[in-house]
């Protein structure tokens, strides 16, 4: 490991040092990168008009009316077994999860690492919902809910609280198939994720050729998106504040900063999802809490404003306000955003997932139904609270057409992450140093998860050799050095758009898969009843 991480530090410091020092380097980078992508950018989020000054990106059509069949078919689920959710992660079915004779011998597995499946697994059900949570509790949190909250107004709350609610049922989906359809090796390394339930799941359909089809895409457009919205975005946005925070700039601050990520990345990586599961279960709790924390501190010196705020929040989802659209901007701006913090449909999180230590695919089905719910009900929430609050204050008004908001008394105009910084700051002096760590972690978590969405979709196309698992991370861990030291940001709409383009395989698969879901969940629940 120690010559691995020489060889990255060795090996790319000159060339980002270099890089940096070139004067306009990035800007023709990004020319010629969005010359040649901006096709496909464009098509993943062709916006579709709803009404006059609305429009609506297409992909949120599947993502948000796959949520309400499922939500629908599967009886309110993120109501129904919330309860069995939390039961199911501090470990109360254990002892039930491990009987042996309820393996699933029927799902193409290898036969002899049935046992290791049925037994073993990899992580706790808790150290695989950290790790799904790291990927999907980032900077979209932070920065896109500013955004969403300033565009559709106060209203989007109530909108994006409504989407995470019935994305809670499109979780619970893809888990169940990811545990249903993994696979092990000979050591106990566990193989998941859309690409498995897609070729895997869709071959009992007698649609083989089908459900490959759709798990190459699938795992094409995973790599793209670890690359870039799941590393180099975040190890941007963090090198920026961190180094905004701590007033160091150089020709070469962003290539150190990047370089000392990665090194950090790297060392956590090389482990697996084994080390990665036990660095999430501490820092996402942590930075959770400080964020969490810090919004709760504000809401509480601001007592007297929460019911008016609250009061807003639903007036304005329904309210047909001139704010972007009124009612329909508002509405489309709560489910974009929330779409795109928890990504419930995208299939990312059945990767983490299937590496639960569980016999039973519902049982993690049903804990991945919480992602959503902590992730957007909770923390995005807590986000548009806070800035509720301050622009009942008078600090800015909301319904700024390109998400900036101009602070009262003509000052600065700000937006994302910025807006949330300044609102935070203003109320708890010095609390852009706890943002800027909360941020660092935000991103580093973010990172070394989707580091193993992207290993795992390698995998599968490449073959499960340790030369191509290291060549994967080795690549990885380069581009958190770009990331940081560069400004990419074709680079970056590209990659985000390869991540919602993961949606497209993925949807097609739940629908015809769905029956099997239900099959797991009546079997779990039945073995559960008396426990």
């Amino acid at each position: 490991m120690k010559k691995w991480l020489a060889l990255l530090l060795f090996n790319f410091t000159n060339i980002i040092l270099y890089a940096q020092n070139e004067m306009g380097i990035d800007e023709r980078i990004d020319e010629l990168f969005g010359q040649a992508t901006g096709w496909f950018v464009q098509f993943i989020f062709y916006a579709i008009p709803i009404s006059k000054g609305v429009a609506v990106p297409w992909v949120l059509f599947p993502l948000v009316l796959g949520a309400l069949y499922f939500t629908i078919r599967f009886s309110f689920p993120g109501f129904r077994l919330f309860g069995t959710a939390i039961n199911t992660v501090r470990g109360k079915y254990d002892d039930v999860e491990i009987h042996k004779t309820d393996l699933n011998v029927a799902d193409g597995d290898n036969p002899d690492t049935i046992r290791i499946e049925g037994q073993e697994g990899e992580v706790s059900h808790f150290q695989a919902l950290t790790a799904a949570l790291s990927a999907t509790v980032g900077l979209g949190n932070i920065a896109g809910v500013a955004v969403a909250v300033v565009i559709g107004g106060a209203g989007a709350t109530f909108w994006m609280i409504v989407c995470g609610l019935i994305g809670m049922a499109s979780k619970f989906v893809e888990c169940t198939l990811g545990v249903r359809y993994r696979e092990v090796d000979e050591t106990g390394k566990v193989y998941g994720g859309p690409m498995y339930y897609l070729s895997k799941g869709l071959g009992e359909k007698n649609m083989a050729g089908f459900g490959k089809i759709l798990a190459v895409l699938f795992a094409i457009m995973c790599i793209g998106g670890s690359f870039g919205g799941g590393n180099m975005f975040q190890a941007n946005q963090a090198a920026s504040i961190f180094l905004n925070t701590i007033g160091f700039s150089s020709p070469a601050s962003g290539a150190i900063f990047g370089i000392i990520m990665a090194v950090l990345v790297g060392i956590v990586i090389i482990g697996g999802i084994k080390r990665i599961a036990s660095v999430t279960e501490k820092v996402v709790p942590i930075m959770a809490a400080i964020y969490v924390g810090a919004a709760l501190i504000i809401l509480v010196m601001n007592i007297g404003l929460v019911p008016k705020a609250f009061a807003t929040i639903i007036s304005e989802a329904f309210a047909p306000t001139a704010v972007a659209g009124g009612f329909l901007g508002a509405l489309i701006q709560g489910f974009k955003r929330a779409a795109f913090s928890n990504e419930a449909g995208i299939g990312s999180a059945a990767i983490a997932h299937s590496a639960v230590k569980t016999n039973d695919p519902a049982s993690e089905g049903i804990v991945a139904l919480l992602e959503p719910f902590i992730d957007t009900v909770v923390i995005c929430t807590m986000t548009a609270l806070v800035i509720v609050i301050a622009s009942l204050k008078g600090d800015f008004a909301l319904g700024a057409a390109d998400g900036a908001t101009k602070l009262a008394n003509g000052g600065a105009s700000l937006s994302g992450v910025d807006l949330t910084n300044y609102v935070f700051n203003s109320t708890i002096p010095g609390f852009t140093y706890v943002l800027t760590l909360a941020v660092v972690l935000f991103a580093f978590s973010t990172m070394i998860s989707w580091s193993y969405y992207g290993l795992q979709s390698w995998t599968f196309l490449f073959g499960r050799t340790k030369t191509m698992e290291n060549l994967y991370k080795f690549i990885f861990c380069i581009f958190v050095v770009i990331g940081a030291a560069a400004s990419l940001g074709n680079v970056i709409d590209f990659s985000d758009a390869m991540i919602f383009a993961m949606m497209v395989p993925n949807m097609i698969g739940l629908f015809i898969l769905a029956p099997k879901v239900k099959e797991e969940l009546d079997k779990f629940l039945a073995k559960i009843r008396n426990v």
